[in-house]
């Protein structure tokens, strides 16, 4: 499986192998390992909620102590690990996805998507696909983001989120 693959795969399902928003995190650290939480997390202990918990690349939001949210963190220009339940036999892999490459991807998939207004503005923009209702966010490059154009848009997250 390749990087396109496994963000087309969630912009598609919403999920991430076996990953999925409303499973006990308790299930998911079985899959992934402990996880590494978030600062206010250690502070105020495992009840508070919203605050992420990461795996490199990979981080789940918990409410409650279920996953809520689920995102693939990239940076453009660099390298980033995900673990191996996410992208199997990957130390790390090259982290730059143009945005045209990725909305070329889901057609090809036969993945609908649409701009997201909400997170379209300045720098950024935003697709949102259907019927997962992922987000993917594109920016362009900051100064150290080493890229091949600087003058286009990079995907930076995709993410799911339930309420």
């Amino acid at each position: 499986m390749t990087l396109m693959d496994l963000l087309v795969d969630f912009a598609r399902t919403g999920r991430i192998g076996p990953l999925h928003c409303g499973m006990p995190l308790t299930d998911a650290e079985d899959l992934l390992g402990r996880g590494r939480p978030h600062p206010a997390i250690l502070m105020k202990g495992p009840d508070i909620d919203g605050y992420p918990y990461y795996w490199d690349g990979l981080q789940l939001a918990v409410t409650r102590r279920a996953v809520s949210g689920i995102s693939i963190n990239l940076w453009p220009g660099s390298t980033v690990k995900l673990p191996d339940l996410i992208l199997p036999d990957s130390e790390s892999f090259e982290a730059t996805v143009l945005s045209e490459e990725l909305v070329a991807a889901l057609d090809t998939a036969g993945c609908e998507h649409h701009v997201n207004g909400t997170l379209t503005f300045g720098r950024q923009s935003s697709i949102l696909t259907r019927p997962a209702d992922v987000c993917a966010v594109f920016s362009l490059p900051g100064r150290d983001n080493h890229v091949p154009h600087s003058d286009r848009r990079y995907l930076d997250v995709m993410h799911k989120h339930v309420a």
